[in-house]
């Protein structure tokens, strides 16, 4: 491996409240895309995950014993991914590892997961490879918490072409993105499926366009009745406002990029479009937790989506380990593939032989300016 000249940041934290220091702790790793393109998501699930494990400790641990937390940045980059998971496995002798939401980023790391045999539990990486190879074969390490971009991509097609009636519909998307490639691709098929027509199939390269002019104009002049932007991080609100600027105002459909970060950027051009979600902000039972989240950062939980799928991946975690009877890597593996009825604090999780949710609803958010929020639309279940 090359190593690049960058010290990688990292905190190892002890929360022990409530448990006896005596007790030698489970050091359980984080990794978050602190920085870099996808910064505002990682930021969430940073805090969420100390918030989790303050909670955990709190109550007297795991097995009772405390959870170490050690965190790594990995900026958003592959390198660094593979150097923080690396980092984890062999020199801090992590029994597991929690994030973060990229699927390339999850995809990079995976070689180095398997050889050290230890679980990777993913937040919102919803690209089938991050637990599934090219042969179609289990990753028998990596976990995920969200549904894939398959059947979220059939959500998008379905919405657009049975909710909002538009089938004439002009593709943006990120082709350096493993999540946007793939879910273009599994939107272009359900589309067509449910008698939708692609009008206009638009490429950028994310980490270096920054004005999609071109591209939207394309768009524009095709006929394209509903815009679909299946991509992430701060290429999403200037898609957004670039768009609306050429006078495209008919609905933007998407997945489950947006955050609350994208108003500052694109302020009222964010009104009529949708999006695809993991999680329902207005679920009156995450209420607590985004009370906890702004009284322990001091901000509002923007990033709800990552923040809440952090959480809860700490208390999958800690069943899982409980369930092992100890913190085993192995034995974990085993209770996480295991899993099933499991209550968090926004679904009831059960996994699938693929080492993915079952039955999971998606919900759809609609973008509303007068609250410059992404407020509760419908449930969704594609046929």
């Amino acid at each position: 491996m090359v190593v690049r000249k960058f010290v990688l940041a990292m905190f190892a934290v002890l929360l022990a409240v409530g448990v006896s220091f005596g007790a030698e702790p489970i050091r359980v790793g984080q990794i978050s895309t602190y920085t870099g393109d996808f910064a505002a998501y990682g930021i969430a699930e940073r805090y969420s995950g100390q918030i989790a494990v303050e909670e955990i400790n709190a109550a007297g641990g795991i097995l009772g014993r405390p959870i170490e937390l050690i965190w790594y940045d990995c900026r958003t980059n592959a390198e660094d991914m593979v150097m923080a998971a690396t980092r984890l496995v062999e020199q801090d002798n992590v029994v597991a590892i929690i994030g973060p939401s990229g699927s390339g980023l999850h995809i990079a790391a995976s070689p180095v997961i398997t050889a050290a045999q230890i679980p990777h539990i993913g937040t919102l990486p919803t690209n089938p490879l991050v637990t599934r190879d090219e042969d179609g074969n289990v990753r028998p390490f990596n976990f995920r918490l969200c549904f894939l971009d398959p059947y979220q991509g059939r959500m998008i097609a379905y919405f657009a072409a049975n909710n909002l009636r538009l089938m004439k519909a002009g593709v943006l998307y990120d082709v350096a993105s493993d999540y946007s490639h793939g879910l273009r691709e599994f939107f272009l098929e359900s589309f067509a499926e449910f008698g939708g027509e692609v009008v206009a199939d638009e490429g950028f390269r994310g980490e270096m366009d920054v004005d999609f002019g071109a591209q939207l104009t394309n768009i524009r002049d095709s006929g394209a009745d509903v815009l679909i932007f299946p991509f992430m991080g701060r290429a999403l609100p200037m898609a957004v406002r670039q768009a609306r600027d050429l006078g495209l105002d008919m609905p933007i459909v998407g997945g489950d990029g947006y955050g609350d970060f994208m108003w500052e950027v694109t302020g009222d051009a964010l009104g009529n479009s949708y999006w695809v979600s993991h999680v329902d902000r207005d679920d009156p039972t995450l209420a607590d937790f985004f009370r906890k989240y702004e009284e322990t950062t001091g901000t509002e939980c923007q990033e709800f989506m990552n923040a809440v799928l952090a959480y809860d991946a700490f208390f999958w975690l800690k069943d899982a380990i409980e369930r092992a009877g100890e913190p085993d890597p192995l034995k974990i593996r085993d209770a996480l593939a295991a899993t099933e009825n499991l209550q968090l604090m926004h679904t009831v999780l059960t996994m699938d032989e693929f080492h993915n949710p079952k039955d999971k609803d998606g919900v759809i958010l609609r973008c509303d300016p007068a609250t410059q929020s992404a407020v509760f639309h419908m449930r969704i279940r594609p046929e």
